[in-house]
């Protein structure tokens, strides 16, 4: 099959793609706007975010899109859809550190670890009170896929409460209990942190809205490592006004890079991060092995691994 990939993973990597009998065409995705390649003979797209300058009809052979991101929001999902194109995702690649970096934040978040920093600038040797043990909390996470799941893993033995809530209640073993997302109200009243780790779609646009937030606990703790719509940030910052909550850790936006006169930046409980949580040193390597396995299944007529429904946004 002909390919048309947008990030070079290298000799090594390319050649191996090659040996399993693809053609690979090579086109940066900052260089599509210009490029004037013929993509009409294209049957598997594997890319990030070209489609702002790639346009889907000069490419009629097209079949296939593989995703190197967890999130779909990107697509043009109506042309998709019309063309019924198979589209898989990233699904788990980035979950690792990702998972790492939820509990990077709740431990800074009951340990106060932004009180020690700013005393260590100032130069001054004082002792805190206002130090707390994740033990005995609860920790929520709206949504229970793979990225929650491996948060959970990690917590395992920090000895807290891990709930979880989806759509429909699904148990999960790696959440000793898990809501429907029709009961969310008093999921947000059980939790001491909650987690935003659900998909963006239509359904989960602000699903942490003004009244989520008003029923979370007061001292409770905020974490969104999915998608900036999932969190009404206008409502976050009156509730912030109100002096609700320990401290609030944002790694995504709706408008990024986060506009400067944002009031975000000028609170002080609110810990921001560039949409940076599925940053590691193995970030290419994961995302390359999916990438080779499923040009492997698709050389041998196998089905795809992560699968996405484009319809649902997930």
């Amino acid at each position: 099959m002909k390919l048309l990939m947008t990030y070079d993973y290298g000799p090594q990597a390319m050649a191996e793609i090659r040996a399993l009998g693809h053609e690979v065409l090579y086109i940066r995705e900052s260089g599509l706007e210009t490029s004037k390649q013929d993509l009409s003979d294209i049957e598997v797209l594997v890319c990030y975010n070209p489609f702002k300058d790639l346009d889907l009809e000069a490419m009629p052979a097209l079949r296939y899109i593989l995703l190197s991101s967890i999130g779909i929001d990107q697509l043009p999902a109506e042309r998709v859809m019309a063309r019924n194109l198979v589209v898989t995702n990233n699904r788990g690649g980035y979950s690792k550190p990702m998972g790492e970096w939820i509990v990077w934040n709740l431990l800074s978040a009951f340990k106060n670890s932004a009180w020690f920093y700013d005393q260590q600038r100032k130069k001054e040797w004082k002792i805190t009170t206002d130090v707390l043990e994740l033990v005995g909390k609860t920790i929520g996470f709206l949504g229970t896929g793979t990225i929650a799941q491996e948060a959970a893993k990690r917590l395992s033995g920090f000895e807290v409460r891990r709930i979880g809530l989806n759509t429909h209640g699904k148990p999960h073993e790696a959440f000793d209990q898990v809501y429907s997302a029709d009961d969310k109200l008093e999921f947000a009243g059980c939790c001491d942190a909650v987690v935003i780790a659900l998909p963006q779609t239509a359904q989960t646009e602000h699903f942490v809205n003004q009244a989520f937030l008003d029923h979370m606990k007061p001292d409770a703790v905020l974490i969104n490592i999915s998608r900036g719509a999932v969190l009404d940030e206008a409502a976050l910052v009156m509730a912030l006004g109100k002096e609700r909550f320990r401290s609030v850790h944002l790694d995504v936006f709706d408008q990024e890079p986060l506009p400067k006169d944002h009031p975000l930046w000028e609170i002080d409980r609110v810990h921001i991060t560039p949409h940076n949580s599925w940053i590691s040193e193995q970030r290419n390597n994961r995302r390359f092995e999916l990438i080779l396995e499923n040009l492997k299944r698709l050389a041998d007529g196998e089905q795809l691994l992560n699968i996405v429904d484009v319809r649902r946004g997930y």
